[in-house]
This record gives structure tokens, sequence and C-alpha cells, in this order.
């Protein structure tokens, strides 16, 4: 497959700009709302999820469901790490129940779909002790709509401290699982050390102790006919994947591993997305750029400048634009000897790619 021709490729755009807490998730709907969450991560965060409407940051769907209620968990947002729009209009959102990267709050960590038509909250889904463990972090997802009544969502437990896995959830039943469980392929990658502005990334606390920054599997995208589930650890440059059937069987993780294939090196990335021409676009933080890979695995840098700090989460609008946020996660007190030394404001990044978006 050739790569489609892009229109004005390289060109960036600012879309928004965070003075205040950094951002991770972007989503946006058909007709052009723009949706971005806060993870509490050190930061004061006021509302974790937002619209954003005439440059003013909303609570949404409203102000109580971001005003965290310990004796409510499953009704309010704790931790957002991610958010989604489905086919349906739909935002999906993954509260992770685990600031600071704490142990998650088994009655906090969720998954939330709302209706974007009457902004009312449509299903919440939990997970069971097996599925969300105490090293778990809930970073990001992806659904397969065919499969199941109503559909499955994919995602990824990036943790910190121990296995990275894909979680499966069954929208039905609201019933979830493990898979690739603890293998290579969604572990960190121990044999490279990412530099981000030159630097090498390594967590770095204010008495000038060092240790190794680890990431598990993060960024997660299925192919547009779902046939394939592409994925990759944050601490990682290549781009793995695997026919998605085979996640449904009662294959060990042991021989799904063995069916995983490193597509190609891609680079260090945090967030994926899928155009629907099977286009995977894959920030790549070590360079301040953004990559497109094609259908046979062929890599082409789209956009390289230095606002690119960090890309996280990505979306892609009707508009044909690609949508980013940059939000510094490196130049944070915990890489820097204590030292914070983000400069605000964070941006929300947009490029026109001529694509739409894969649902």
């Amino acid at each position: 497959m050739d790569f489609p021709s892009r229109k004005n490729t390289g060109e960036l755009e600012i879309a928004a700009k965070f003075y205040n807490a950094m951002p991770t998730g972007v989503a946006i709907s058909k007709n052009g709302r723009l949706f971005i969450n806060f993870p509490k991560w050190g930061d004061d965060v006021t509302y974790s999820v937002v619209e954003l409407v005439d440059e003013k940051e909303i609570p949404y769907p409203n102000e109580e469901m971001n005003r965290y209620d310990s004796t409510n968990p499953i009704n309010t947002f704790l931790s957002v790490q991610a958010l989604f729009i489905d086919h349906l209009d739909r935002l999906w959102v993954l509260d992770t129940g685990a600031p600071f990267f704490n142990v998650p709050n088994k009655e906090a960590a969720k998954l939330v779909s709302i209706d974007l038509k009457t902004n009312k909250i449509l299903n919440t889904y939990s997970f069971s002790e097996k599925v969300l463990l105490d090293t778990t972090y809930l970073n990001d997802m992806r659904f397969d709509w065919n499969r199941g009544d109503k559909g499955t969502a994919f995602i990824t437990d990036s943790s910190v401290s121990g296995p990275g896995a894909i979680i499966l959830l069954d929208l039905e039943s609201g019933q979830s699982r493990r898979v690739l469980d603890g293998v290579k392929s969604t572990a960190v990658d121990e044999t490279i050390l990412p530099k981000v502005e030159g630097k090498p990334l390594r967590n770095l606390d204010s008495d000038g102790n060092i240790s190794s920054f680890h990431v598990a599997v993060d960024g997660i995208e299925l192919s547009p006919d779902k046939k394939t589930l592409y994925f990759c650890s944050l601490v990682g440059r290549y781009l793995y994947s695997i026919e998605t059937d085979l996640l449904f069987s009662n294959f060990t993780d042991e021989y799904l591993e063995s069916k995983v294939e490193a597509l190609v090196e891609k680079g260090s990335s945090d967030g994926l997305i899928m155009s629907v021409n099977g286009t995977l676009y894959a920030g790549d933080y070590e360079h301040n750029s953004i990559v497109a890979i094609n259908e046979d695995g062929q890599l082409e840098t789209v956009l390289q400048n230095d606002l690119v700090l960090w890309p996280d989460s990505m979306t892609i609008g009707q508009d044909g634009y690609l949508y980013v946020t940059a939000n510094q996660v490196h130049r944070q007190p915990g890489f820097n000897g204590g030292i914070d030394k983000r400069e605000k404001p964070y941006l929300l990044l947009k490029i026109n790619i001529g694509e739409t978006p894969s649902y």
C-alpha cells in the first residue's frame, strides 16, 4: 500500500493551550467537539475531563462528576488517563483510579461511556481483582464493535512496577480478563535507554537517586477491519501486532507471545491512532515527531517540530486533522532531580493529514 497523498504535510497548528494541569487524552466528535482529560500526577487538577468551548475548559459531563467523592467512587472521576469517541458519538472515559501511579482504588477504576447527544452516562464498567492488580495502571483503549453483542474493549495495563498486559472487556457482560500478561512484547524493553531533548530518560529524585524509567505496554490500536491488534510499550521502540482472533481462544500467554510480530522499529511512542485508510500514526517522543506506518510496515516521518514536546495521545477528526497533546512528560520533577522544568502552556497540536478516523 502506498501512503495516501497528504495536504500541508509537516505544517503544524496550535489548537489549544493549557496553563494549569498537564493533559494526556484527547478526543474529537464527528461534529468537532473537543474533549481533554487531566490525570492526577502531581498537578492541581480542577476537572478530570473537560470540553473545550470557546477556549474555555468546561467540566464534562458536569461538575459533580468531576468532583471526586470517596463515598461514591464509581460515579465520580478520580484520575482519568484516556478518552475515545466511537462511531455512535459516545465518549469513553478511562479512569485509572490510581493517582500518582499508586495502587489503584478498585472502586474508582472504571470505564465510562457518555452519550454526547444527551450528555448522560450510559454505562460504567469495573474490573475484578484478578484483572485489576495492585500494580495495574489502565492507560489506553480501543474497541471492536462486532465482537460480542455490544462490542469488546481492548485496554492496556502499562504498569510501572508489575506485568504489562492487554485487558479484554466484554461490553455486554462486563466480564474482563488479561491476555499477553507479563510477556516480552507487553513489557518494558530493558535493552534501551530513551533520550529526550538529548538527555537520558531516567527517574532522578531530589536526593540524586537514579533508577530506570519503567512503563509497560501503552499505545494500542486496531486495524480498520479489526483483524489485527497493534500495541507498543512506552519504554520500547518496536510496534507489535497479533491477529485479534487469537486473543479470544484458550491459548496460553506464552503461545500468544509466539504469535506476536515485531513489525517495525518506529521509535519510542506513547499513544497510537489509526486512520480509516489503514495508516497508523505514532508519536516519537525521542525526536519530537509524528510518524506514519502503512499496512506494509513502511515508515514515514509526517512531522518533526520542537513544539512536539512529548507527543502523548492522538485523535483524528472528520476535518482531516490529526490532533495530539504535547505535555512535556520528560520535564516533570521526577526526571529532573525534583526540579519542575515544564514550561506552560502545554499544547494541543494539529496537523492536516487529509484522512478520517477509524472507529
